[in-house]
């Protein structure tokens, strides 16, 4: 099974989303700082979920430096990509034009969110 297909839960996401905007590699001080707003967690709650994301093979963590520094090993784009077909396979048979049927219909997108994605399609058409 490919790290794509494994699936991150909500929590582990938050932390490789904090990686993944990172420069650089990253601290897990570091890390716990940037999802204050989003989780209270102690110290022993983020290292749990590290060692749980470097078992899967989502991240790296080098000790060579004293602190434990970790890297993404998926690259986002990538992650995102596999889980966008997965989830439109599992709700929607595999048919963006089902869920944005389904999102319209059920008003969780406006007029103005088709027009952005009518101008983003007659984008990606002009560059072809």
């Amino acid at each position: 099974m490919s790290n794509i297909s494994k699936k991150l839960g909500e929590a582990e996401l938050e932390i490789m989303q904090v990686i993944w905007d990172s420069e650089s590699p990253v601290t897990s001080n570091y890390i716990l700082k940037e999802l204050q707003g989003l989780r209270k967690w102690q110290l022993s709650t983020l290292m749990t979920s590290l060692t749980r994301l470097a078992d899967k093979g989502f991240v790296n963590c080098d000790r060579s430096t004293g602190s434990n520094l970790y890297t993404a090993i998926i690259p986002e784009n990538e992650y995102k990509a596999g889980a966008s077909k997965h989830f439109l396979e599992k709700l929607y048979n595999n048919s963006i034009q089902n869920m944005i049927a389904t999102l319209y219909s059920n008003k969780e997108i406006k007029a103005s969110d088709v027009e952005e994605l009518r101008n983003f399609l007659d984008k990606l058409e002009d560059e072809q």
